[in-house]
């Protein structure tokens, strides 16, 4: 709406004569106006939101995990180690201006999610670079760090497309892109990156380092002693209160809490915990469709949350906030304030993850035993020996700050400074094992229970299956609610029912193909055409793990499935996969593929099992439509470009 008020005239006028603007004119003229200037602002998207604050330098991220969230805040943080002003920024909070910046740099932490593509964060600035090619950013310095994991086909997709973009459209590139590979170690390839970026942007600016290697704080703490606990934030993601009146429409910052209906355990037999449980989504509009993803908000287990506050001795239950320092930061707070340390511990905080090499270098200096803060500043810095006294005390022995707290110690951190450097307890994604065509109101995951032992004699749990492999369906005679909201997929059935599909899924890799299987017998119930349904499934045992046994061969009886093919991995000597029934049934593969326009979806598993399903592919396109290995390759990966080859995949 504009600012301008309209001012009326005071002088008395005659009554016969009408005023030549009523007041619905003034209104509607003032609307209007309003609303063009509004529109003329919204034009340009890359705006840099502290272009006349002073500040020097701006990291936007696309994270969907919180790792390059966590990165940008590390590279705001080093920049006030060189005397410069620093701020990390969620591009879906800007509206990006082009802007001429003189001594001032863009960094662009970006983060690729599925097949190549931005985070959801991430989606109006991709749009926007993909829409502008006049835009002219000529004025613009800056740098990439892309996030990835080269088990993927897209191997960095969104990094690499910034990069080139920016540079297309008249950016000045200081310092090379950088890749993470998440398969190998992040940590490791983001340090040695920083290390040498870190000197370019001094040459590039001349500046120099301040020497002070002390650790900065960016919040402060204030406790609350007499605060009214309504105004106090209990586990919300978004808005106070938000769990007790909840209001659509449901997303990231504003999750439904789903009553659980059902969870059963799939396996008869074996050490693991497979698990089926459903959701109840009655009247809070949300609408899904086969492929999509479900997000939940899982807790952290109170045992951990109870350990951690005996060992630092605090009372969890004192009421605070952590304020930023810099008041013209939009983050106001690391997390939802004022809380609690309790509910901070539990619902906010990544507790359980091995703490990244940042962490122990800012904790270091609350370690009594200077032995200890040599080690901890040591596994924080680029030498070697550090890299791998890091590689092997933290991440293979898996420990996390409880454990590090345990073997450490002469380490006592404030709990407030622990707080403001622990990372963000994220959502966890699962493949939506139903179809909203049979079960309009209700959504269905199937996940496995992790747990495991670590070289340190500790047994680690998986935040999010535990916790979900506990939400009994009434707890204490009350429902048990799952916080959840609906991330779309390009992990779609064909448009048209005829296409054949052929689906390959072990594991819990089935999750999306149980949907998929549902909405083709609706359609057959329907009367629709339906083509050929083929599932490749693949578990270690027949009697202990083959989950969903009874609707699969249900389904095949019915003849929703023309066919169900099943892999038992340890039921004989030479373990047998997936890849090894598709080889076998190779000559009706390649017909559905070839010379029926058969679409493929690989869900499960991306290190070893999505791969070996693609060579196996290769190898069946090589014999069989008589090309070398490099056609063959090239034919598959048509199919992908096409969209009739399609990968939901995780390591």
């Amino acid at each position: 709406m504009s600012d301008n008020h309209t001012t009326t005239n005071t002088e008395p006028m005659a009554e016969e004569e009408e005023p030549l603007f009523s007041n619905l004119d003034l209104f509607l003229f003032s609307l209007i106006v309003g609303l063009v200037i509004y529109w003329f602002m919204s034009l340009s998207i890359i705006c840099f939101p502290f272009c006349n604050q002073g500040k020097n330098i701006i990291v936007f991220y696309g994270s969907q995990t919180g790792t390059a969230e966590e990165f940008a805040n590390r590279l705001s943080k080093d920049a006030q180690r060189y005397g410069m002003k620093g701020m990390a920024a969620d591009p879906e909070e800007y509206d990006m201006v082009t802007a001429s910046i003189e001594n001032s740099l863009a960094i662009f932490c970006m983060a690729t999610y599925g097949e190549g593509d931005p985070t959801d964060n991430a989606q109006d600035m991709y749009d926007w670079l993909q829409e502008n090619d006049d835009e002219d950013l000529s004025g613009l310095n800056y740098t990439v760090f892309a996030l990835g994991n080269k088990t993927y086909e897209h191997y960095n997709a969104m990094g690499k497309y910034v990069d080139k973009r920016l540079e297309e459209l008249g950016a000045k590139r200081i310092f090379d892109l950088g890749l993470g590979d998440d398969d190998g170690n992040l940590e490791e390839d983001f340090i040695s990156w920083r290390e040498q970026f870190w000197p370019a942007v001094c040459e590039h600016f001349g500046v120099e380092a301040l020497g002070d290697d002390s650790s900065i704080r960016q919040y402060e703490l204030k406790e609350h002693t007499d605060i009214n606990m309504n105004k106090v934030y209990s586990g919300e993601i978004g808005r106070l209160k938000s769990f007790e009146v909840q209001k659509p429409p449901f997303d990231s910052k504003n999750p439904f809490l789903a009553p659980v209906t059902l969870n059963r355990k799939l396996n008869k037999g074996g050490d693991r915990h497979l698990m089926h449980l459903e959701l109840d989504i009655t009247g809070s509009k949300i609408r899904y469709e086969s492929g999509d993803h479900v997000a939940v908000f899982p807790t952290n287990d109170s045992a951990l949350v109870n350990k951690l506050g005996q060992i630092l001795g605090v009372d969890l239950d004192v009421v605070i906030s952590l304020n930023n320092l810099d008041e013209e930061s939009n983050k106001k707070h690391p997390f939802p304030c004022p809380t609690t340390y309790r509910t901070a511990l539990t619902h906010y905080l990544d507790i359980t993850h091995p703490p990244r090499t940042n962490v122990l270098y800012e904790l270091a200096q609350y370690a009594s035993d200077p032995k200890d803060q040599e080690n901890m500043r040591k596994m924080a810095s680029s030498s070697p020996e550090g890299k791998a006294l890091y590689q092997s005390w933290v991440l293979e022995a898996s420990r996390n700050i409880l454990a590090i707290l345990e073997d450490m110690p002469s380490l006592k951190p404030p709990v407030d400074h622990l707080c403001e450097l622990l990372p963000r307890l994220q959502a966890r994604y699962y493949s939506i094992a139903s179809s909203s065509k049979v079960h309009p109101n209700s959504i269905h995951i199937c996940a496995v229970v992790v747990e495991y032992q670590t070289k340190t004699g500790r047994t680690n749990k998986g935040v999010a299956t535990n916790w979900l492999k506990n939400k009994l369906v009434t707890d204490n005679g009350h429902k048990s609610t799952v916080p959840m909201y609906i991330r779309k997929s390009q992990f779609r059935l064909p448009f048209k029912a005829t296409n054949p599909v052929i689906m390959v899924g072990p594991g819990t890799g089935i999750a999306p193909f149980m949907g998929f299987i549902q909405e083709r017998g609706w359609l057959k119930e329907q009367g629709k055409e339906v083509g050929e349904t083929v599932m490749y499934f693949g578990c270690r045992h027949k009697n202990e793990d083959y989950i969903y046994q009874e609707e699969l061969e249900e389904a095949e009886k019915n003849q929703v499935l023309t066919q169900l093919n099943v892999a038992f991995s340890r039921d004989q000597e030479q373990k047998v996969y997936v890849q090894h029934i598709l080889k076998k049934n190779k000559e009706n593969i390649w017909k559905l593929i070839h010379s029926e326009n058969a679409h493929i979806y690989v869900c499960g598993d991306a290190r070893n099992m999505a791969k070996d399903v693609q060579t196996a592919l290769y190898e069946i396109a090589e014999e069989l439509g008589s090309m070398t290995r490099t056609q063959a390759t090239d034919y598959i990966k048509k199919l992908m470009t096409k969209g009739r080859y399609s990968q939901d995949v995780w390591s």
